[in-house]
């Protein structure tokens, strides 16, 4: 797996993992949103902590800086 997410793109996708799997956990909403808020909010903190996102592969898209070298 290549880096296809960027440093700040990382930053805001833990971020907002974090705050969604807060929201889950401590606000009072019904069945489906918390599931919803989890779901997410898992996926976000995942793709941001490993750099890679198999929804950007699909669509073309790379948020990483080039490396040195490569076209």
């Amino acid at each position: 797996m290549t880096c296809n997410v960027g440093g700040v793109e990382r930053t805001i996708r833990v971020g907002v993992g974090i705050m969604l799997l807060s929201l889950g956990v401590f606000a009072e909403l019904p069945t489906w949103s918390i599931a919803l808020s989890y779901v997410v909010g898992a996926v976000a903190l995942i793709t941001g902590v490993i750099g890679y996102c198999p929804a950007w592969v699909l669509l073309g898209i790379s948020t990483c800086p080039a490396r040195p070298g490569s076209k």
